[in-house]
């Protein structure tokens, strides 16, 4: 079965964040550390780790594909995962600094993959995300019979994960995900 990749960069990231800032004693909880803000900021994601944990082996993923917003000309980032096997979709942060169009990229892509590339009875999809801006779209893949499972940390939207074929929390594996 080959599996098709889709990652929610900023969302993974600054969600991974707060389970880090409550994993390392900072918050007492991850609800805490959500609604505070609170951030362990020396957390950095292994897109390798992550690539293998929630795609497979690199032989079983069909395509992956990482969504996010420019960084700074001297960040890294992007290449990095270039490096660890991900395609990488980039958009410019609007007039004030604010995320624009990745959720909306991802699911139009997960849309135009499942016809395009997807093999229905062969092929799953993983979408690493935690909002419930995705639950129409895996509903709409489920009725074609596409699996859809969803990999993120503990505390997605509770639609999302009902949604999902199948949740697998992340929480777990913040230490085994680590650069």
């Amino acid at each position: 079965m080959a599996n098709l990749l889709y990652v929610d960069n900023s969302n993974l990231w600054i969600e991974g964040l707060h389970v880090a800032a409550y994993k390392s004693g900072m918050a007492p909880d991850v609800w805490t550390a959500v609604q505070g803000n609170i951030c362990d900021y020396s957390w950095k994601l292994d897109f390798g780790k992550l690539f293998a944990f929630a795609g497979g082996d690199e032989s079983e993923v069909k395509k992956a594909t990482l969504f996010g917003s420019r960084p700074p000309q001297n960040d890294s980032l992007w290449e990095i995962a270039k490096k660890r096997g991900f395609e990488v979709v980039v958009y410019d942060r609007n007039v004030a600094n604010h995320e624009k169009k990745i959720d909306t990229d991802i699911v139009a892509t997960m849309i135009e993959d499942s016809y395009e590339i997807f093999t229905v009875g062969e092929d799953e999809i993983t979408l690493v995300a935690g909002d419930s801006d995705y639950v129409p779209a895996i509903e709409k893949l489920k009725k074609r019979n596409i699996p859809v499972h969803v990999v993120f940390w503990g505390h997605a939207a509770r639609e999302l994960k009902s949604a999902a074929t199948k949740f697998i929390p992340l929480d777990d594996y913040l230490t085994h995900l680590s650069l």
